[in-house]
Formats: structure tokens, sequence, C-alpha cells
């Protein structure tokens, strides 16, 4: 229609348009934009049009507060969604994501496709520098290490839905805020020097740690008949005074025994670790009862499932999809190859006798032989690190475990409890005698020399990476 057939068409419709609008339609006509300044354009609205009018313009602005409402909730979820998706990490409220790890866990048990994981492979040279004389360091004639990592963690095939490599380095972050002091540091520093550039004084003080004897150090219970066939090596064993008892009730074979023991730090109240050894075929079931009963929402895992073709620790979580333990249903959420040496895990938890439900995250690291200690520290460290950035503000004990719950689990303890420390600026720091706190409440944590070495070296070269991030 043209201009003048639709001016001509209000004016036939005049009556209409006025009785639906509630409008005085004065003329209608063509012109130029100029000429119709002129003509009147005053309107009046009828007393009985005003409040459909009001309504009409109210119900618009509500209508859309809710809607920019709703987009910006939808944004912040899915912004939640994607930071949690990079890591696998999956949320560390509890209950305020809890429907979302639902669904994921249906997703999961409703897929039937899966990739296949993509294997850790041989080689990979990684270059960890040494720490210069000049600010403390470990050795001052040291070169660089070279490590190369092979590490199989599977005694089979093996297929998880979600898992995916990430192309983060492992040495990419960067240490936590600390409260340790620049003098401190240095203090501490240049005492580690001493000590690995000293071999007969590290040689005297191991032979001294290996002389000590705990009090009390009674291990009756884990010898008990009913429970030597629970414990994968005779002589790792939990002292009776400091073991975890489960609930024996709601056990499966109703005793309260499983190789694990209380490790505390400072607090005699709130135990900051629990040592054990990697769960057998008819202790899983035990495990996820310590788990669930202790609160623990962290999981430290120091072995592969199988080194040299012996099976170092049973799997105890579903491939894919859930598995029931007992009373505890364990889904994996996600899995992650963080880098080649280590993996993430997101697992939901749940009690079918209770109906209650958590998030705990399985770190898993591969690079550390059995026989033996890594060739570099720094993917421990930046294990240590994510381990800790996922831990921050709990107050549950974290679990370690390794093969037997002793060399590899007590090595990492040691080192994360004695920078722990640090960190809340602590000035007097002694690494053997922490080695025989923890040692007073499970017997042979940190089997070796070699691996009480590299626990100085860890700490020697965390403190370093510390002071360079600190203001100078």
């Amino acid at each position: 229609m043209t201009a003048a057939e639709v001016a001509a068409k209000a004016v036939a419709e005049k009556n209409f348009l006025e009785s639906e609008t509630g409008l005085k339609i004065e003329q209608a006509g063509v012109g130029e934009r100029t000429d119709a300044r002129g003509h009147p354009q005053v309107s009046k609205v009828s007393e009985g049009s005003s409040g459909t009018v009001i309504t009409a313009v109210s119900m618009a602005v509500v209508g859309g507060v809710l809607v920019l409402a709703m987009a910006v909730a939808c944004l912040r979820h899915y912004t939640q969604q994607v930071a949690n998706g990079k890591l696998g990490l999956g949320p560390e409220g509890g209950a305020e994501t809890h429907f979302d790890y639902q669904e994921l866990c249906r997703q999961h048990m409703a897929s039937k496709s899966s990739l296949c994981r993509q294997d850790c492979v041989a080689g990979g040279s990684m270059v960890g520098s040494a720490i210069a004389t000049g600010a403390g360091g470990r050795r001052g004639t040291d070169t660089s290490r070279v490590s190369s990592v092979s590490s199989q963690f599977s005694d089979g095939p093996q297929h998880s839905p979600s898992s995916t490599h990430s192309s983060t380095p492992s040495w990419s972050e960067e240490p936590a805020q600390s409260n340790m002091d620049i003098s401190t540091g240095h203090m501490i520093l240049a005492y580690m020097e001493d000590h690995l550039r000293n071999k007969d004084r590290l040689q005297k003080e191991w032979e001294a740690l290996c002389s000590y004897q705990a009090d009390p150090s009674s291990v009756a219970v884990a010898q008990g008949p009913s429970n030597m066939d629970k414990n994968r090596h005779a002589e790792s064993l939990p002292y009776d005074h400091s073991r975890v008892k489960l609930k024996s009730e709601v056990n499966s074979s109703k005793q309260d025994y499983i190789n694990a023991s209380i490790i505390f730090d400072h607090d005699p109240r709130q135990p900051a670790y629990i040592a054990t050894q990697g769960p057998l075929a008819h202790t899983i079931a035990d495990f996820w009862q310590m788990v669930w009963e202790n609160g623990c929402t962290v999981i430290v895992m120091m072995t592969a499932l199988v080194e040299d073709g012996e099976k170092q620790c049973e799997r105890y979580w579903p491939d894919e999809g859930s598995s029931l333990y007992h009373i505890y249903e364990v889904n994996l959420v996600s899995e992650h190859i963080w880098c080649k040496d280590f993996l993430v895990r997101s697992f939901y938890l749940k009690n079918v006798q209770t109906q209650e439900t958590r998030t705990l995250t399985q770190f898993h690291l591969l690079s550390w032989p059995a026989d033996g200690i890594p060739t570099s520290t720094r993917p421990l460290l930046d294990f240590r690190r994510k381990v800790n950035k996922c831990y921050r503000g709990r107050s549950c004990p974290i679990i370690v475990h390794c093969s037997n719950g002793t060399g590899r689990t007590g090595t990492y303890i040691l080192i994360d409890m004695v920078l722990n420390r640090m960190a809340k600026g602590v000035k007097e720091i002694d690494i053997a005698a922490s080695l025989e706190h923890i040692r007073d409440q499970r017997p042979g944590l940190v089997r070796t020399k070699d691996q009480f070495e590299f626990a100085l070296t860890a700490v020697a070269e965390e403190v370093n990476a510390i002071l360079k991030a600190l203001p100078q």
C-alpha cells in the first residue's frame, strides 16, 4: 500500500481505530515531513483505557526484568560449568551443585559409547633447573636434570567417555601465596644445601632415623587372625593407637579394621592425613566406608595399578558409569589426563542406605616408580600444588596411598607437611624431627634414604620457587 492509501484507510476506519486505541484521530493525509509538524498532534486517552495502558507497560517492564534475570543466571551457570570442566574437578561446595553432578552421572551411565584412554607414553624429556648457590640453593655444582618418565597405569584396556588430554605443562602452576619471610627462606635453603652437600651428615641423620623407635608401637590388631588377609604387606601395618576404625555395625564383614593410619600435624583434634595402603579386591568397600565416615573429599594416589607386571593396587573406582561397593555407589563423573605425570578424576559418592551424596576428587600420580624415586621433583611439586588448590579451605583429612602406604605415601606427607608449616610462617623447621613425628603415627613412612633425600630436595626447590615469587 502507498502512503496515500494508508492515510485514506485510516480515515475510513477512524471510528474503529479510535475505539481500539483510545486515541482521538484529528486528521490523516500525505505531505512533506516538515508540513506534518504543523498539524495538530494532541491526543487524548479515554479514562477507561488508561488502566489498560499502564497495566500493559507494567507487565512489559516486569517481563523484561525476568528475562534479564534468567539470562544472567544462565550465564553464571555456564561460566561455572566451563570453569569446572577445564580440570574435571567437579564442585567443591557439595550441596550447591548437587543436582548438576547428578545429571552428569546420569549422562555417564546412559552413555554407551566411550573413547579409548590415551596411555601415557615413554619419553618426553623435562629439564629441571638447579638452585643457585648464591640464593642458598640445593647444590652449587648440580647441572640440569633430564627426566624421561614412562608409566603404565592400567592392568588392561581402559575406557572413559570423558577422558581428555590437557595441554597444560606440568610445571606451569605457580606457588601458592605464602607467609614465609625472605630471611627465614634463605636460612632454610642454606640448611638444605648443607644437608644435601654433606653426604656424611645425611647418612648419619638417616641412620639415627632408622634406629628411632615409636612408643607406643603395638600392631596387635593388624596382626589378628581375622585381619591379616586385609594387609597387602605383612611388614606395613598400622599402630593400634593411631589406626582408622570403621563403624563395624555398617561394615560388610562387621569388622572395624582397615590398614590405614590417622596422621596429625600440630592440632591433635584435627587429623591432617589418612595414610593407607592401596585397596585389595576384598577391601574396596572398606576403603569407601573410610572415605565416607571421615568426610574425605580428596584422595592422593601415588602408584600405578600395575608396575613391572606386579599389581600395586586394585582399581577401586568404576572404569565408567557407576559401581556399587556394599552400600556405597561410586560414579565416575570425569577423568582428565592432565599431563603425562598425573590424572585427575572426579567422583560422585552416594550412600544408598541413607541416600546422602557427596563429591570428591582423586589425584593420581603416575611418574613415581615403586622402586626408586622420580628423576625430577618438579612434576611432584606441581602435582602437590594442584592437590592443595582443590583442598584449600577444607577441614577433613587428605587420604594418601601408594601400594603399601609407607614409602611414597610417607614421602608425600612429609613434603606437604613441612611446606605447609613454612607457608604458615613457622620460623624453625626440622625435617628429621617431622619425619619422627609422622612415624610415631604409622611405621615405615619414608622407607629409604633416597626418599628422604628426595624430600629434602623437593622442599628446597619449592622454597626457592616461593622466594622468587615473594616481593624482594
